[in-house]
């Protein structure tokens, strides 16, 4: 089998107050981490044991992971496995990056959110630099809030231009056609993240090829559509799997419609659709999505 793995444990707290997420400053208790930790054990332990199979993980917290050892150390193991295809995480890169150097470069890879007014911009932009030395794979990303415009214009100049920078659309905000512009200028992609995606009775590949799962093994095709499909621990998933349509009007969050068949995405980021990487063939010229 060939399967893609988000997987989302109890953890919730974070150490950014982003007034656009409502996990910002959540703290949680000794007791909670201690369920998260061993939630991701767990879990690793399952992952590293299907020796038959090939996996690619892409953990997607509510919290922030990499502040917490059990994640980097996690990302670190499961980069060495000859079966883990991919080992990626959402982080805002507040953690220090040595740990990196126990990883696999050519397995693990970040998908990194740029907070402004979170931490200083130099900090941020030294970090991801030390990614590109280190040559972990990476993206980097800012939430296109009009305050936030020229700061991700500043950061665009300043990655290295191998880096992509992507865009992701504020939840709630309407673009007009020039604010769009603005942000396309320096994400060419954005337009797929301008809008929601009509999805309904649309074939995804979540279901079949993507799978999300939680603290306690329980599979669902993603993060947004609440049926349950098994247990990942008791095997009884791998009976749902099968091609299947999206039962949701919409699709609007990038972890959820890079799956849809409709779009293009799987070959804009062919090896790279869960760190959010485009492809080295794609030029990066103002797309328009169908």
């Amino acid at each position: 089998m060939d399967l893609s793995i988000l997987y989302r444990g109890p953890l919730a707290s974070c150490d950014y107050d982003c007034p656009y997420c409502p996990f910002a400053k959540r703290r949680d208790s000794r007791e909670q981490l201690r369920a998260d930790r061993a939630a991701l054990e767990r879990f690793a332990g399952w992952a590293t044991a299907q020796s038959g199979d090939r996996l690619s993980l892409l953990f997607t917290p509510w919290g922030e992971g990499l502040v917490r050892s059990w994640y980097r150390r996690t990302l670190a193991e499961l980069s060495h496995l000859p079966h883990i295809r991919r080992v990626a995480i959402q982080t805002n890169l507040s953690c220090r990056t040595d740990w990196l150097g126990d990883a696999d470069p050519n397995t693990l890879a970040l998908w990194c959110t740029y907070h402004p007014g979170q931490t200083p911009y130099d900090r941020f932009l030294a970090k991801c630099r030390d990614l590109a030395d280190r040559s972990v794979r990476h993206s980097v990303g800012v939430v296109g809030l009009p305050e936030h415009l020229a700061e991700a214009r500043r950061l665009r100049a300043d990655l290295p231009a191998h880096v992509y920078l992507w865009i992701n659309a504020a939840e709630g905000h309407t673009y007009t056609d020039a604010e769009a512009d603005g942000w396309t200028a320096i994400d060419p992609l954005f337009p797929y993240s301008r809008h929601p995606h009509r999805s309904a009775g649309l074939p995804c590949r979540t279901g079949e090829s993507v799978i999300s799962v939680d603290g306690e093994g329980t599979v669902r095709r993603c993060h947004f559509v609440p049926a349950e499909l098994g247990n990942l621990y008791d095997g009884s998933y791998r009976r749902a799997l099968r091609p299947r349509a999206c039962p949701l009007a919409v699709c609007e969050c990038h972890i959820g419609y890079v799956h849809l068949e409709s779009l293009p995405l799987y070959d804009t980021f062919a090896g790279g659709v869960l760190e959010r990487i485009p492809a080295p063939h794609v030029q990066l010229l103002r797309a328009t999505p169908p």
